[in-house]
């Protein structure tokens, strides 16, 4: 399933000596990165060697992180992490990055620069709310398409994080093998940060690494309760508009603290059980 991506004959990776990289805040990046990677694997967020989460390079805009083409989530380690620019060349890291991997999260960052980081699962939950025909409507009048089905019910309090933070990409249009494809993910996607893929997976972005990893544990765990509880063949009970649209701002004061202290948590643990996600 998984496709390595194909450089162009000549391609060459540019010298930019005028714009130097924060070393220090790189390798913090990376310790990040592999922490949500191998976390995501614990929590059966992974699927072969498929998936890809990326981040800028911080303070750059023109650098991404992404994990390399071939290793599974569980494997990955803060060292193996590639940095790509947007022509998909790799300056630094052995290896390549899968190719839809790189034409989903270069063009994603390329359009959509608030997104620092973006996090792209076919975790079970979520993706199964994509492959449901005719989901609840969106009660949400900050929805982006008033017409759009939202795979979320709101009918339990995780949930609610995500009010007004999600669109839907009504259309299945295979594997992002190019750019073109890329583009269109970016737009389907457009100021949300939560994309359903219809038929495919979700694509998670957030302003940090942090928050990219709290969205997207968060939003795995609101699917899986949303599952169980339509599992019980009775109707759901969405939460009163206006209590849903206060708990959503109260939720999301306090949310960039809450989610580093969330990939601390993870950093920790992982520290005392798999120790080399960090080398």
């Amino acid at each position: 399933m998984a496709h390595e991506l194909i450089r162009q004959p000549g391609a060459t990776a540019p010298l930019r000596l005028n714009s130097p990289i924060d070393e220090a805040a790189l390798a913090r990046a990376r310790v990040d990165m592999a922490a949500c990677l191998r976390m995501a694997a614990r929590l059966g967020f992974a699927e072969g060697i498929c998936n890809h989460f990326s981040a800028l390079v911080p303070g750059r805009d023109d650098l991404f992180l992404v994990n390399p083409y071939g290793l599974a989530f569980a494997e990955v380690t803060a060292s193996s992490l590639l940095v790509c620019d947007f022509d998909g060349n790799v300056i630094r890291g052995e290896g390549t990055p899968e190719a839809s991997a790189f034409y989903i999260h270069a063009r994603l960052h390329l359009n959509k620069p608030g997104a620092a980081a973006a996090f792209h699962t076919h975790m079970p939950n979520a993706t199964a709310l994509t492959m449901i025909e005719d989901g609840p409507p969106a009660h949400d009048p900050l929805a982006r398409d008033p017409l759009a089905h939202d795979p979320l019910a709101y009918a339990g309090q995780t949930a609610l994080k995500f009010l007004g933070r999600v669109a839907v990409d009504p259309v299945y249009n295979g594997l992002a093998l190019d750019a073109d494809e890329g583009d269109r993910i970016a737009a389907a996607m457009g100021e949300a940060d939560i994309l359903f893929m219809r038929n495919h997976g979700v694509m998670v972005t957030g302003p940090s690494i942090a928050e990219a990893w709290d969205d997207l544990y968060y939003l795995e765990r609101a699917a899986e309760v949303q599952i169980r509880a339509l599992s019980t063949g009775r109707p759901l009970l969405p939460v009163p508009e206006a209590v849903a649209r206060v708990t959503a701002r109260q939720m999301r004061d306090g949310d960039a603290e809450s989610a580093r202290l969330h990939l601390e948590s993870v950093k920790r643990i992982l520290a005392r059980s798999e120790p080399d996600f960090a080398s």
